[in-house]
């Protein structure tokens, strides 16, 4: 309880392109009376949000400072290269590197996917864009490409853009971060919801609230009823009330089959 003391509610902050719905529904019908409250950032400002705890918790790309926060990896996401659709890429199911030689590629300053200046393949523009939607804006008015994480291409959707799957190019991973000094019972229970745990085999505080729920009180037995007479002429229980249904299927699929037009040859 004393989580619920110091705070109400569990503060979770979530970088663009990582979508917590399914983990705050599950939250939502483990823990009801503790909200979880949605805090969107920055991708370059998700591990400070978590640092400097304004949050709880976030859903934030690696690599994040291990001397001062946890984290857990939950998935890694395809790279993928954003051009128009009239580009000559749009007829290749894969793209590699090489194939991006004589393209300008953008490296946005918010870059999730840790290029080195001198690692980033086809031909350098001449000024970083400032974000990934500046760097989308360029690549729709046809002056370049760029290469981003799946979920980023499918956020900056647009109907003049496509995208395709690059091989052999960085990836990004989402994970669960907080402070290592901050593991409250409300953020093993949310580490328990990304994990799959269930509520009986979680270590946060749900667990505790399905240990301290009382027991189910056993039914009483029900008293032997007076053996009655059986009445003559009576139907067996179940017995032809059973095969009337089935009988009354098979005549509606044959009455069906009756009133059903004959296909002209």
């Amino acid at each position: 309880m004393t989580d619920m003391q110091v705070n109400p509610s569990f503060r979770l902050a979530y970088v663009p392109g990582v979508t917590p719905g399914k983990w705050a529904r599950v939250w939502g019908e483990r823990l009801p009376d503790v909200p979880l409250d949605l805090v969107a950032v920055p991708v370059e400002d998700g591990e400070r949000t978590v640092r400097e705890g304004a949050v709880d918790a976030g859903l934030i790309r690696l690599p994040v400072d291990k001397d001062v926060l946890s984290a857990i990896p939950l998935y890694t996401e395809t790279t993928v290269v954003v051009f128009p659709k009239d580009h000559w890429l749009a007829a290749a199911e894969e793209v590699a590197l090489g194939d991006l030689a004589d393209d300008v590629v953008f490296h946005p300053l918010d870059d999730t996917l840790g290029w080195a200046a001198d690692a980033l393949p086809g031909r350098p523009a001449i000024e970083r864009p400032a974000t990934t939607a500046d760097a989308v804006e360029l690549v729709a008015a046809n002056v370049g490409v760029l290469l981003v994480p799946q979920s980023l291409a499918r956020l900056h959707h647009r109907r003049d853009l496509t995208y395709r799957p690059v091989a052999e190019a960085p990836q990004s991973q989402v994970a669960l971060s907080w402070l290592q000094e901050r593991t409250t019972d409300l953020v093993e229970e949310f580490i328990g919801i990304v994990r799959g745990r269930t509520v009986n085999s979680s270590r946060g505080r749900g667990a505790g609230q399905a240990a301290a729920a009382p027991a189910a009180q056993p039914k009483k037995a029900a008293a032997p009823r007076k053996p009655q007479q059986q009445k003559s002429g009576g139907q067996r229980a179940g017995g032809q009330k059973g095969t009337g249904q089935k009988s009354a299927g098979r005549g509606g699929a044959a009455a069906a089959r009756r009133g059903k037009p004959k296909r002209r040859s």
